[in-house]
């Protein structure tokens, strides 16, 4: 049982400590407040801090070309390009013709040595003397032989011979009639083998079939040829170099469209700020697959009067499939822009103009009044840089919206700011 005097100290305890705690916060308040009211204010500052100024990218609406095209790669090679080959073997003697000869048909390019073939021939003219003298000894016997028939032919009808001296006569006779035509058959065969030494003989003379220059060169005097199994080659000839040809792969996806007379833009790497231009000449039908990639060969004609080409070039081209000459267009980009600020409907929405542009509708944002304002259009064709414009309300200056921007602008900013090319 606690009595009174007991209670009196732990109530004054309590007020004192009531005391002390009313004491501190009368000290600590205004502190408190100043913090909150601090941070507060930063908040609120940071907040209008990282509001964004957006600005818009414009391009200016205009008339221009829009072309659909295919792009690939060929190499540039002459139109007519013929291989000179020999067809005997040998050691090449003389050569005449180098890199870049201008020859004309019939110029002796380079000779193979001749005198084993000039050997031949000689043993073929001597084997055709001996026959033609052969022929006249046997025509010489056959009149004696054919004298002896006819005298013992008289003379049985006297009884001076037999019958059997007759007939050996006359077998004498027709014997040297025979000989006769064995004699004139091995001429011929000997006329035959003479002309051939003789044409192999020419062959060791290599000479251009054509007029044109000399592209390629592959023997050295001294070097022997051999003709046994195939042709060797020795010289290539390009007929004309002011006409050259671009050989291009283009792949089966690209080649539907193509058409003989498509015209053409190609590249070189020795040239490569100049633009050079020629067409489709031939659309060859033989596929060509390497690791399941399906190409074909597409040809295309160019000039080269000023000889900037030289055959091996490689050519980067882009062949015109369809083309709309000063039409209104817009870019690409900016019918697939929505603002940021519309959400993901205005996003989800893009896409299905994005999409609808393709079957021929989509929507652009023109920047007017400082605002940006959608725009229905009829597109037509689209080259994937720029798309026709055929019908809507859109004219050239108009200022079109292909993409925005948001950067940390102040805190009072309203108005979104312009850039356009």
């Amino acid at each position: 049982m606690i009595d009174a005097a007991d209670q009196k100290p732990a109530a004054t305890l309590r007020a004192t400590a009531w005391s002390r705690i009313a004491t501190l916060s009368a000290r600590w308040w205004p502190a408190a407040a100043i913090v909150i009211l601090l941070l507060g204010a930063g908040a609120v500052y940071w907040l209008k801090k990282s509001q964004a100024a957006v600005s818009y990218v414009t391009v200016r609406v205009a008339r221009g070309i829009v072309a659909r095209a295919v792009t690939a790669t060929g190499t540039v090679n002459p139109v007519l390009t013929v291989t000179v080959g020999s067809y005997v073997s040998g050691v090449i003697r003389d050569q005449y013709c180098d890199f870049n000869t201008q020859v004309r048909v019939g110029q002796l390019c380079a000779k193979i040595d001749p005198r084993p073939y000039q050997a031949i021939v000689n043993q073929d003219r001597a084997n055709l003397e001996d026959a033609r003298a052969q022929l006249l000894k046997d025509q010489a016997n056959l009149t004696y032989e054919k004298i002896a028939y006819q005298r013992d032919a008289g003379l049985v009808k006297r009884g001076i011979v037999s019958q059997d001296t007759v007939d050996s006569a006359k077998n004498a006779y027709d014997q040297a009639a025979a000989q006769i035509a064995v004699d004139e058959a091995v001429i011929h065969q000997d006329q035959a083998a003479l002309e051939s030494g003789l044409v192999n003989l020419g062959y060791t003379n290599i000479i251009s079939p054509v007029d044109g220059t000399v592209v390629s060169r592959s023997i050295t005097i001294g070097q022997t040829v051999a003709a046994s199994f195939q042709t060797p080659t020795l010289f290539l000839i390009a007929t004309d170099l002011t006409q050259m040809e671009v050989d291009t792969n283009v792949s089966e996806s690209d080649v539907g469209g193509l058409r003989v007379g498509n015209g053409a833009t190609f590249v070189v790497e020795a040239y490569p700020n100049r633009v050079l231009t020629g067409k489709v000449l031939q659309f060859r039908q033989a596929p060509q697959t390497v690791q399941n990639v399906v190409t074909y060969d597409v040809v295309i004609g160019v000039a080269n009067n000023d000889h900037l080409l030289e055959p091996g070039m490689t050519a980067t081209v882009r062949i015109v499939i369809d083309q709309r000459v000063d039409v209104p267009r817009v870019p690409d980009q900016a019918l697939r822009f929505a603002p940021a600020r519309l959400g993901t409907a205005s996003a989800a929405s893009g896409t299905s103009r994005a999409s609808s542009a393709t079957a021929g509708h989509g929507n652009v944002w023109l920047l007017r009044d400082g605002h940006p304002s959608p725009v229905s259009i009829k597109t037509g064709l689209d080259d994937d840089s720029y798309t026709e414009v055929i019908e809507g309300d859109i004219h050239p200056g108009d200022q079109v919206i292909v993409s925005e921007q948001r950067t940390p602008g102040a805190a009072g900013a309203s108005q979104p700011r312009l850039t356009g090319f």
